[in-house]
């Protein structure tokens, strides 16, 4: 696996990219040296469908491709080869008014496998797929392990195996765990596929957001999923066990697609539990030299499930004095700092904190959204400063200890929804931790928050967690909702400022 990712791009593939590509189809199929895409094949993939060409590369360097192209599925045979399906390699099968996406090639070179790279470029399909408004996804799968057992069991028994997981086979295996459903076994599938004896499985992915076609126009809905973490504080025998706590959660909210993942403010604050010997104001300077690996392995986490993480907050030191900063680590490879303007009286007495300086929204492939601490959403002043940036989604992680410190959080965070015609996630912790000093209770309810309007809940509570019960809380946000409401809605808070009378803005 390659050591240091700094970026990450899905791109369209070109012919300048070919070279690179070559070697590495080479490189994935050795035991059919012969098998790979000569250039005229993909020119012509290109030239007759762009879009449907995909690379993934990572610091500029090719590692995955993804190939595929649109079918009238009915004019083919329910039992197709490769070589039907593909127009005997010259892809003029493909159909720009065809129904189905049939995947010709998915392939990631070696060194960078274990990222889950091929996960994104199947979503990168999918999305496709629901953009052309398409019936589904389409294409024969490989069974490169079923040479082992074609003496002792059929193609049809193996699949049931790998379904059981009494076989493994690392094609099918996968192919399953991305949503798709094996459909029919094809019979010399694939010419000199020797490791399948060659057969293949038929797997299909169907769009359930599929239309039929009218002469109607719709705009399509940007729908951003949202994951929060509500954290159990407990103890943590160390560093490692903590973060597998951590991927543990980051795991279960990118299984279901989510865009961001929200950790609570100072999740990470058992870790002082081996410094409770120490005053409060060494402990948590001692907590601080954890952050910089912690940031690190929420933006290798971040990468490997495609999902964007805000990390919470946690200690940091920058020219000998304290802060509580948090980071946003992008799916593409990128960080960025926010800190907490506002500090309450108990983080300035106990432990010296400082407030910080800089606040600002952050462009995500999800839009623009903002990051407020805790006691920050308090000051209505530095959310507005946000909308006036663009901001769509406000997230909020805060720790509050009490019912009443909960519920300043909350209800301030409800109100710049409103006010600022935005979505709002707040996620907290809650639990115990007995051997922390300063650190004694939690209480929390994880809740997302929307305008109070028509297109959206009338009590403006999208979705919210069972109070003081560690779990993760899933909500979808629409953000051409807020559109709506900016241009449409019952009353216009952004719109109707009188900025004659007075003036926000940041020094």
């Amino acid at each position: 696996m390659v050591k240091k990712i700094e970026n990450i791009e899905l791109e369209f593939l070109t012919l300048s990219d070919y070279q690179e590509l070559k070697q590495m189809m080479i490189e994935a199929y050795t035991n059919m040296p012969d098998a790979y895409w000569k250039e005229h094949h993909i020119k012509s993939l290109i030239s007759r469908f762009p879009e449907g060409q995909v690379v993934i590369k990572v610091n500029n360097q090719i590692a995955g491709c993804a190939l595929s192209i649109i079918v009238d599925y009915r004019k083919f045979d329910e039992r197709h080869t490769y070589k039907e399906i593909t127009g005997n390699y010259s892809f003029r099968t493909h159909s720009p008014d065809g129904d189905v996406l049939y995947g010709i090639d998915v392939f990631i070179k070696a060194e960078f496998r274990g990222l889950r790279l091929g996960r994104r470029l199947y979503d990168y399909r999918k999305e496709l797929c629901e953009r052309l408004n398409l019936k589904g996804i389409a294409f024969g799968g490989r069974i490169p392990n079923y040479h082992k057992y074609s003496d002792e069991i059929s193609p049809k028994e193996y699949i049931e195996k790998v379904r059981r997981k009494e076989i493994h086979d690392p094609v099918l295996n996968f192919q399953i765990s991305n949503d798709f459903h094996p459909s029919k076994i094809l019979k010399g599938y694939l010419e000199g596929d020797e490791a399948s004896n060659e057969y293949a499985v038929l797997l299909e992915w169907d769009n359930i957001y599929y239309e039929k076609p009218s002469n109607k126009t719709a705009a399509k809905k940007t729908v951003v999923r949202l994951g929060l973490i509500q954290w159990q504080m407990r103890p943590y025998k160390n560093f490692d066990d903590l973060m597998q706590q951590a991927e543990y959660f980051v795991d279960a909210v990118s299984g279901y697609r989510s865009d961001f993942a929200l950790f609570p403010e100072f999740f990470n604050a058992p870790l002082m539990a081996e410094n409770n010997h120490l005053s409060e104001p060494e402990a948590i300077r001692e907590l601080s030299k954890h952050t910089s690996s912690i940031v690190q392995k929420f933006s290798e986490l971040a990468i490997s499930y495609n999902i964007n993480i805000i990390t919470g907050s946690m200690p940091e030191i920058k020219d000998e004095l304290l802060y509580n900063v948090g980071y946003l680590c992008k799916r593409d490879g990128t960080i960025e700092r926010y800190e907490k303007l506002h500090v309450t009286p108990d983080e300035a007495k106990i432990w010296g904190m400082q407030g910080g300086h800089e606040l600002r929204a952050f462009d995500t492939d999800c839009g623009k959204i903002g990051i407020l601490i805790c006691y920050d959403t308090e000051f209505p002043e530095l959310s507005r400063l946000l909308a006036d940036e663009g901001m769509d989604i406000l997230f909020v992680p805060f720790l509050t200890d009490t019912q009443n410190g909960y519920s300043r959080v909350r209800h301030c965070a409800q109100a710049r929804a409103i006010e600022n015609e935005c979505y709002v996630a707040i996620a907290g912790s809650v639990g115990n931790l007995p051997k922390v000093h300063n650190m004694d209770i939690q209480f929390a309810q994880s809740m997302v928050f929307t305008p109070c309007d028509f297109a959206f809940p009338t009590n403006g509570i999208k979705a919210e967690a069972t109070p003081n019960t560690e779990m993760i809380l899933i909500a979808d946000v629409d953000i051409d909702l807020l559109r709506e409401l900016n241009q449409f809605g019952s009353v216009r808070n952004l719109k109707d400022r009188r900025t004659d009378l007075f003036e926000l803005k940041k020094r």
